[in-house]
Formats: C-alpha cells, structure tokens, sequence
C-alpha cells in the first residue's frame, strides 16, 4: 500500500540508513539542507527553486540556469525587464509564445488537453491558473479591485481550498476548454490595457492591496506584479511545452 504524507514536518532533521524510496515522489516540500550521501540516483527528475545543488561536490546550478535560458530565451529577457518600454517588449513575447503554445495544443483532442501529465496539471489547468494569476497580481493588486477572481481560477496548492471558496472559486469545477479559453482571453487583454499604457513612473507606483486574502499585507510596486504576472505565463508555458510532447508521444 503506498503511503501518503500531507502537510507534516515529521520528517524535518530526520536521518534515513539504508532505506528504499524507489518511486517516491516529492511535491510542494520544502527540501532545503537534504543531504544525500552514497546512494543510488538513477532516472531521477527534480524541479522548483533550485540554489547551491551539489552533485558530487559540483554545483549543477549555473549549468542548469543556462541550459534553461539557451531553450527558453524569454527567461533572459524576463530578467533584464527594468524600464515600461521592456515590458512591453516582454508581453508581446508572451502572447506570441502563448500562441505558439495553444495552436500547438490546439492540434491534440480536447480530451488531451483536459489530461495530467505525471501529476502535473493539464494543460486546461494550467490556463485557470493563469487567470487566478492575472486576477490577483493584474486586477486586484494593480487596478485595486477588491474581487475580481473568476470562479475557473485555480489557485496555487498551497492555498486553502476554503479560502478559495470564499474568493468564489469552484476548485472542483470542470469547465470546457472553450470556457476557460474565454476568460483566459480577457485576462491576456486586460494584462495587455495595462503595459500598453505603462510609463516608468507607473513602475514605480506602490500597491497597497494584497494580490488574495492570505497573502501578506505589503506595498507591492506595479512593476514586481507585473513581473510576477510574467514570470508565471513564461515558467507555466515551459511545464506546458514539455507536458505537451509527452502527450504527442503516446
């Protein structure tokens, strides 16, 4: 029988001899400090937010970083993001990317696009997420509006499915794809009214309403919500071209 571990820390500072854990599977833990010392790691897949990972005494990171940017050179143009001119630049690669990307999809069955790759959300999941992104570091952060959360959002993991319920998300809804392309289509328009009216001040100007409830209560610039809103298209977008592939492939 496979066990399952929620939300606990019973295994924080704990030390494992000459223990199995073939086909386990990790996802959302905070994993800071593991060490692993003469064991066996073979077809080993790890993701997150990767710093300092040693494999053999050699940091893996810099190499990672850089293949990463080599495939996806949005990345790079994601980070050197500093005047309004630049984001717009960077939307614009956004949105044709996203084309790309949906037209893609586009040519599997609906079916597919509804599947999980390896536990990972679908691809039509991945867009309700994309708009509670949009919902909460576009419309509720920097148009200061108190709910603008559609009800095919899908909050990140973490967050409480109660709290998400008392947003007006439905977590268990199962929306068609031409319903979730619907409202994706405002949030990609609304994103595009912002940048397309953006100055360098604008950049700077503080946000005093939390992205959701929960969230903590802090001044957030126009331009780290905006970064936020394109860090999220740019990093779903590459979980969705992988997953995509794999889908091709059966």
């Amino acid at each position: 029988m496979t066990m399952q571990y929620d939300n606990t820390d019973a295994f924080r500072g704990a030390s494992f001899t000459s223990a199995t854990f073939a086909a386990a599977k990790f996802r959302d833990c905070d994993m800071r400090q593991i060490k692993i010392v003469d064991s066996v790691l073979v077809d080993v897949s790890v993701s997150g937010d990767v710093h300092n990972f040693l494999v053999n005494d050699v940091d893996v990171t810099p190499f990672v970083e850089a293949e990463l940017d080599r495939r996806h050179p949005e990345r790079v143009q994601l980070r050197a993001m500093r005047t309004a001119d630049d984001f717009r630049a960077m939307w614009n690669t956004v949105e044709r990317l996203w084309l790309e990307t949906v037209a893609h999809a586009e040519r599997l069955p609906e079916s597919a696009r509804h599947e999980r790759v390896d536990g990972e959300w679908s691809f039509v999941e991945t867009l309700r997420h994309l708009i509670f992104a949009t919902d909460a570091w576009a419309s509720r952060t920097i148009l200061d509006e108190p709910m603008p959360f559609h009800r095919f959002g899908l909050t990140h993991t973490g967050y409480p499915p109660a709290d998400a319920a008392a947003i007006g998300i439905d977590l268990d809804a199962r929306p068609s794809y031409a319903a979730v392309m619907e409202a994706r289509a405002d949030r990609v328009a609304l994103v595009r009214g912002i940048v397309d009216g953006l100055t360098d001040t604008d950049l700077a100007r503080m946000c005093t309403r939390a992205p959701a409830p929960g969230h903590p209560e802090e001044p957030r610039s126009v331009g780290s919500c905006l970064r936020v809103v394109m860090e999220e298209e740019c990093e779903h977008r590459r979980y969705m071209v992988r997953d995509i592939a794999v889908l091709e492939a059966r």
